[in-house]
C-alpha cells in the first residue's frame, strides 16, 4: 500500500512539473532597456509590434528617408510600435498630463502622415486595486488617448482600444517606479 503512494506522489510531481514548464515557460517576455529609460518589450506576431531593428527601433527621421513606414512596426518604448511613443499615467487617473501631450501630438502627426496605419491603444494599469476595476481604468484610458487623436483630426475608424488592466506589466516590481511603468496607453500598429 506505501508504495502506490509514494508512486501517485512522484507521478504528481513530475506532472506538476511538467504543467509548470510548459504552461509558464511559454509566458516568458524578454525585457531590454533603452538608452537607460524605460523598458521596452520585443513583441511580435498578430496584432503586436512587428519585428524591427534590434535593441531600440526607429526615429521619426529614419523613416523619413525610406519612403513609408516599412519599418515602423520597431518597438521604441514599452510596447509601443515605433516611432510613435506610449503615454503615462498618474495613479487612478485617465486625463492626459500636461507633459504627455506633446507624445500624442508626435503620434498624431505620424498617423496623419501615414493615412494607411491603423493601430491599437491598449490601455494598462498598475498592481493596485481589483482585476476589474483596473480593466475598467485601462479602457478609460485608451478611450481618453483615443479622443485626444481624433480631435488632432485622426479618423476614429483607424484606432482601436482594448485595456489589459494590470495583466501585462512591464515591470513587476512592486513599488512606485515600478508602477509608473506599468500606468500607461502603450500605441501598437495593427495594419
Amino acid at each position: 500500500m506505501r508504495w502506490g503512494f509514494r508512486k501517485s506522489g512522484y507521478l504528481f510531481v513530475a506532472v506538476a512539473a511538467i504543467w509548470g514548464l510548459v504552461f509558464l515557460g511559454g509566458c516568458a517576455k524578454k525585457s531590454v532597456g533603452v538608452d537607460g529609460g524605460l523598458p521596452t518589450e520585443q513583441v511580435g506576431g498578430a496584432g503586436g509590434a512587428a519585428g524591427g531593428a534590434a535593441g531600440g527601433g526607429m526615429g521619426e527621421s529614419a523613416l523619413a528617408g525610406q519612403g513609408g513606414i516599412q519599418e515602423a512596426g520597431a518597438v521604441i518604448e514599452g510596447r509601443t510600435s515605433g516611432p510613435m511613443l506610449p503615454i503615462y499615467f498618474d495613479f487612478d487617473k485617465y486625463n492626459i498630463k500636461p507633459e504627455m501631450r506633446a507624445r500624442l501630438e508626435d503620434n498624431a502627426k505620424f498617423l496623419l502622415e501615414h493615412p494607411e496605419v491603423r493601430i491599437e491603444i491598449q490601455g494598462n494599469c498598475d498592481e493596485r486595486g481589483t482585476a476589474e476595476y483596473n480593466l475598467a481604468l485601462g479602457e478609460k484610458r485608451a478611450r481618453s488617448a483615443k479622443e485626444y487623436l481624433v480631435n488632432l483630426g485622426v479618423d476614429p475608424q483607424r484606432i482601436e482600444v482594448v485595456s489589459f488592466g494590470e495583466e501585462r506589466p512591464l515591470d513587476p516590481g512592486h513599488n512606485e517606479d515600478a508602477w509608473a511603468k506599468n500606468r500607461r496607453d502603450d500605441f501598437v500598429i495593427i495594419k
